[in-house]
């Protein structure tokens, strides 16, 4: 995923407001605006970012943004979750960008971008509005295999990147905080592989839900309930994270078992659902194991629960432990 900033076209704005649906990839594109305004070596002189808990006053922002650089070519202001900022200090921001100083930046990162404000729209014609979108499901492994290069100069194939998709789920900050893990276990190699993903993140609570699933298909409830606590009780990040890993899985499941109806063949329908690695047979096992209009039903509950989650009304491990004891009897166990 990219995005186009006045960068790009040779001049730089004296504001950005950079913002989007997913926090994760707003932050990189910021982090991504920062690399091309100051090298590494001007960052420790010419990069401010306040705290968003205790920003100081709108005056001394400015007066930093206005202060000559010192062995630098320009000075950055960074200001993360901005939306109250610029709520309260609008005026004082237009007023700013009327006359901003002549080598300073100011980035703010905003969960919405408001392109209806006078604001945002003089930013805009500045060529300094930059809007992040949400990566797709199969734009992920390909995003997934760009971090690790971009980031760590490793490789990463096809079959790592997608594996990889699978096992962590649809999040881009989990995928590209397992990449960042990947990159130390995998120390002096240029490359990541299956078995790199496997070795590591084999035993933890994203592979632990392809385990989970199997377990409940073949109605082994019991062990689907075991393997499930074993992994809140292994990593309290699960709570946050279990429901996404679940969901991704299941989507694929549709996908794979929509394309079975469709009379391909399974390596025909791996390739077009983007299903790769060891696990390929397995995974096709399960799809074969329950009709496409049960795994909408789940999809639906997990959508249902993921709402009552962030909502409150539930937790994860008790809403997942409901959850597998309602599908277990869709599915026929498998020979």
């Amino acid at each position: 995923m990219s995005a186009r900033t006045s960068k790009t076209q040779g001049s730089v704005s004296p504001m950005y407001i950079v913002g989007g649906p997913d926090p994760f990839l707003a932050g990189r594109q910021a982090e991504q605006l920062v690399d091309g305004l100051l090298t590494a070596e001007e960052k420790p002189m010419a990069l401010w970012q306040p705290s968003p808990d205790a920003l100081p006053e709108t005056a001394e922002i400015f007066d930093e943004l206005r202060t000559l650089p010192f062995l630098a070519s320009r000075r950055v202001v960074v200001i993360k979750d901005a939306d109250v900022f610029i709520t309260n200090n609008r005026e004082r921001l237009e007023k700013y960008l009327e006359n901003p100083g002549p080598t300073g930046v100011l980035i703010l990162l905003v969960r919405n971008v408001d392109k209806r404000t006078r604001l945002t729209k003089a930013v805009a014609k500045l060529g300094g509005v930059i809007e992040t979108g949400q990566l797709k499901s199969y734009e992920l492994p390909q995003y997934a295999a760009g971090y690790c290069r971009d980031r760590f100069g490793k490789s990463m194939n096809a079959a790592a990147a997608q594996m990889l998709v699978q096992f962590v789920g649809d999040d881009p900050g989990r995928i590209c905080s397992e990449i960042e893990k990947l990159a130390i276990f995998t120390g002096s190699k240029k490359s990541i592989t299956p078995e790199d993903i496997e070795s590591l993140i084999g035993q933890n609570r994203i592979f632990g839900a392809f385990d989970v699933i199997d377990a409940v298909i073949m109605r082994r409830t019991d062990e689907a309930l075991r393997r499930l606590r074993n992994m809140f009780d292994g990593d309290r990040a699960s709570e946050f994270t279990v429901v996404g890993a679940f969901a991704y899985h299941f989507r694929k499941l549709f996908t794979a078992r929509a394309l079975l109806d469709q009379g391909l063949g399974q390596q025909a329908a791996a390739k077009k659902a983007g299903v790769w690695g060891p696990l390929q047979g397995q995974f096709f096992a399960q799809a074969r194991s329950v009709r496409l209009e049960q795994i909408g039903r789940i999809l639906v509950k997990l959508g249902r629960m993921d709402y009552s989650i962030k909502t409150g009304q539930t937790r994860a491990p008790l809403a997942m432990e409901r959850l597998m004891l309602e599908i277990a009897p869709l599915f026929s166990v498998r020979s």
